[in-house]
Formats: structure tokens, C-alpha cells, sequence
């Protein structure tokens, strides 16, 4: 399993990175090797991956949002992966942005890659990318301000 934790601050305010954050199918031009990203509900994502030339199908579920703090998700089905990203305010126009990544590589050339490190290179370059699509464009191109919270099946 690869953990990875990955930090950038972006000179936009939290409500912008926060916004921009929650456009999931912007997320291809920032992200390598995220194909498509369709919304198909407030809290479902389908995903369409192609790395080291494997291409995977899977669904996302928010499982958790709270407006200019943090999205949390977890993979249903296929790819095993789940995440949190959070902002925190640094100044007006100052965000510390963090992502943590939970995936489960499959295979011999997934396996591989999480020995050699490249999914901690992976999300470090996107969010290096994530910092520079946000910062040229200035402003949010568009936002998602509902407030989610989902219950575990045992709850």
C-alpha cells in the first residue's frame, strides 16, 4: 500500500483553491494520467486512469466535504485508493493545500512503480500542476459549497 502525503501553498485564497478543488472533471488538466473524470451525483465520480500505459474504470464516493476545509472519498469498487484533501488558510491570499493518498497498487507494474516511489512522484507533480493551473487562471471556474457528510454502514 503506498501512503502519501503531499503539501503545496498556492497564492489564492482558500475559497478559491477550495472551489477549484471541487471541479472534478478539471481535474485531467492537472492531473497526470487521470484520462476523464465524469460527476455523476453530488457525491459519485467516475474515474477513467491510464498510467504506464494500464487504464482503469472506477467509482469514487465523497464521503466527506465541509466547505474551504477539506473533500474526503474512498474508491467503490475497482482501484482500491481513498483520499482527504484539506486547505488551510495561511494568509487572505495564501492556501497550504494537503493531500493524503491511500492506494493499493495491482499487479507487477503497479507493485513495482509503489517500490520506486512513482505515486508519491505522481501527486507531488500534480500538485505542483494543481498550484499553477490555479494561480494562472486566478480565480475558481466554478464551486461546490454544500456541505457532506456521509454515515458508515455501521453507524
Amino acid at each position: 500500500m503506498s501512503d502519501v502525503i503531499e503539501t503545496v501553498e498556492v497564492a489564492v485564497p482558500v475559497r478559491t483553491a477550495y472551489n477549484q478543488w471541487t471541479q472534478f472533471e478539471e481535474f485531467p488538466r492537472f492531473m497526470e494520467g487521470v484520462e476523464t473524470i465524469t460527476q455523476v451525483s453530488d457525491t459519485l465520480t467516475h474515474w477513467k486512469i491510464k498510467i504506464g500505459g494500464v487504464e482503469r474504470e472506477f467509482d469514487a464516493e465523497i464521503t466527506e466535504q465541509h466547505p474551504d476545509e477539506r473533500v474526503a472519498w474512498h474508491s467503490i469498487g475497482g482501484t482500491d485508493h481513498a483520499g482527504v484533501v484539506t486547505f488551510h488558510r495561511l494568509a487572505d491570499d495564501l492556501t497550504r493545500v494537503t493531500l493524503q493518498l491511500d492506494t493499493t497498487p495491482e499487479g507487477l507494474v503497479e507493485n513495482l512503480g509503489d517500490k520506486l516511489g512513482l505515486v508519491k512522484h505522481r501527486a507531488k507533480g500534480d500538485m505542483k500542476r494543481f498550484k499553477e493551473y490555479i494561480e494562472s487562471r486566478g480565480v475558481e471556474s466554478g464551486g461546490y459549497r454544500d456541505d457532506v457528510q456521509k454515515s458508515s454502514p455501521a453507524e
